[in-house]
C-alpha cells in the first residue's frame, strides 16, 4: 500500500493523477500497487500499513518499533494524535541555508484514521517533515518570495548551473530569479517587459533586456547553458516557447513555473511531461503551478 499527501488546495489534481486509488483521509490518498509517478504529491509513504490499537501507550510502541523520528499528519482526532506525537522522540526543525547539505536521518510519518486506527510509513520520499521544505530566507534583498522556488529546485534536487555559464531569465521582474542566477556566479541575460527592482538591476553580471519574452527568438540571444521562466502566461504558451528554443539547438537545460489560470491544465502539462529528459513535479513553493526541469542528461 502506497499513500500520497497532496499540498493544501491540490487534493483534486492529487486524485486525477493517481489510479487504483482505495481510500482517501484529509489529503492522503491510499493505493494499491506499486508507487507511481506523481506531480502533485508533496510527500510519499512507501510503506504504509494500518495497525489497529487500544491504548495511547500502544500506539507509541508500535511506532518505535518500527523508526526513530516520525512526522504526524494530523486531519481528524487532532488531540488524541498529539498525545501519541508527544511521547515520541521529539523531532527538530530541519531549516536549511541555501545550498545547504540535506538532512540524513530518514524520516517517518503517520496519520490517525480514526482514534483506534493507525496508518504508518516507517519510509517515504522526503527528507522533510511531510515533505515541507523550510529555510532560513533572505528577508531584505530579494524583491518577492519566488526565489524560494530555485533554493528548493537547486537545494533539495541539486538541479542547477555552474558558476560562470550564460542562462536566461524570462519573465524576470522583479528580479528574484535572476537574483538567484547571479548569487550563483551565473551571467545573466535578464528579460521582461517591466523594469527589474533596481537594487537587483546593478549588480554584476545581470544584462537586462526589456522586450517581450515571446518576441524574442533563439537567434537574438544565441546559445545559452539553460533557459529560465517564471512567466505568468498560459502553459500553451509556455511549452510554445519551450519547444523553440529546443529546435533551436541553443539551449539544451531548461527549467519553468508552468502557472495555471482557472483550472489544471491537464492537458499541456501531460505534453511537458512527454518531453525527453523532462521532469514535473509540484515544489513545496509552488503555489497553483508546477516546476518542470530538462537537462541534457537525464540523471537528474
Amino acid at each position: 500500500m502506497i499513500a500520497y499527501l497532496a499540498p493544501t488546495k491540490f487534493l483534486p489534481e492529487l486524485q486525477a493523477e493517481l489510479k487504483n486509488i482505495t481510500a482517501v483521509h484529509g489529503n492522503l490518498v491510499l493505493t494499491d500497487g506499486p508507487i507511481q509517478t506523481s506531480v502533485w504529491a508533496q510527500n510519499i509513504w512507501t510503506n504504509a500499513e494500518i495497525i489497529p490499537f487500544e491504548s495511547i501507550s500502544q500506539a507509541v510502541k508500535a511506532l518505535k518499533s518500527r523508526g526513530l523520528l516520525w512526522a504526524l499528519y494530523s486531519f481528524d482526532n487532532h488531540r488524541r494524535a498529539q498525545l501519541i506525537q508527544d511521547q515520541l522522540p521529539k523531532l527538530r526543525p530541519r531549516v536549511l541555508n541555501f545550498l545547504d547539505p540535506l538532512p540524513k536521518d530518514p524520516l517517518g510519518a503517520w496519520t490517525l484514521i480514526d482514534k483506534n486506527t493507525l496508518l504508518v510509513s516507517s519510509q517515504t520520499n522526503s527528507l522533510f517533515p511531510l515533505g515541507e521544505v523550510a529555510f532560513n530566507e533572505d528577508k531584505e534583498t530579494p524583491p518577492s518570495r519566488a526565489y524560494l522556488k530555485l533554493w528548493e529546485l537547486f537545494t533539495v534536487y541539486g538541479v542547477r548551473p555552474s558558476k560562470g555559464q550564460r542562462v536566461v531569465d524570462f519573465g524576470s521582474c522583479p528580479g528574484g530569479w535572476t537574483w538567484v542566477l547571479q548569487q550563483m556566479g551565473c551571467d545573466v541575460i535578464s528579460i521582461d517587459r517591466a523594469p527589474l527592482d533596481e537594487k537587483i538591476a546593478r549588480l554584476p553580471r545581470i544584462e537586462f533586456k526589456k522586450t517581450n519574452a515571446f518576441t524574442v527568438k533563439p537567434s537574438d540571444i544565441g546559445a545559452i547553458d539553460w533557459f529560465f521562466s517564471d512567466i505568468i502566461c498560459y502553459p500553451a504558451k509556455l511549452l510554445e516557447l519551450v519547444l523553440e528554443w529546443q529546435r533551436s539547438g541553443l539551449c539544451q537545460n531548461f527549467v519553468c513555473t508552468i502557472k495555471f489560470q482557472g483550472g489544471t491544465d491537464f492537458e499541456t502539462l501531460k505534453k511537458f511531461q512527454e518531453l525527453e529528459n523532462a521532469h514535473v513535479l509540484h515544489l513545496h513553493h509552488n503555489k497553483h503551478e508546477v516546476t518542470v526541469w530538462i537537462r541534457k542528461s537525464s540523471k537528474n
